[in-house]
């Protein structure tokens, strides 16, 4: 009984010492890194088109509305980008779901939006990495474009 008090009780001294907080580290990485890994492209497709940023557009005939999205993904035994591809996919994906269900043939204006702090690039999103979990935000803008190509 002593011997499992005393292994109880290095254990809580152990448990303690670990911070309460898990890592929240802070990625901006290539748009076009993440849409050339998991398929992305293929997954994507070309019947919404894609304006990250202030990119410029084809003139915009309707607006549809507006949406975010924050897809999570295990960051468990993965590099940080390979986290932040598959969660930047799947946020991609919400986002031309979403578009879909309005109606729209693309979504502009594709900004990050990690905790409602916009980050706006024509080449690069944020992802943000924990020790369990990884995650990005994005928020756009759903329109009827005058071409829907790029």
């Amino acid at each position: 009984m002593k011997k499992i008090l005393s292994t109880m009780a290095v254990l809580a001294v152990i448990g303690s010492a670990v911070p309460a907080h898990a890592a929240d580290k802070k990625l901006v990485l290539p748009f076009a890194g993440a849409l050339a890994d998991n398929g992305a492209k293929e997954r994507l497709g070309d019947s919404i088109a894609f304006y990250y940023g202030a990119q410029k557009t084809p003139k915009v005939l309707e607006k549809r509305g507006s949406d975010q999205t924050s897809q999570k993904t295990n960051a468990f035994s993965k590099t940080d980008t390979a986290v932040c591809h598959w969660a930047f996919l799947s946020a991609m994906l919400a986002l031309q779901k979403r578009a879909q269900e309005v109606g729209a043939n693309a979504v502009i204006n594709i900004t990050s939006n990690y905790k409602n702090v916009t980050y706006s690039s024509e080449t690069d999103f944020e992802c943000h990495v924990g020790n369990i979990v990884g995650g990005v935000a994005l928020k756009g803008d759903f329109v009827r474009l005058a071409d829907g190509k790029k």
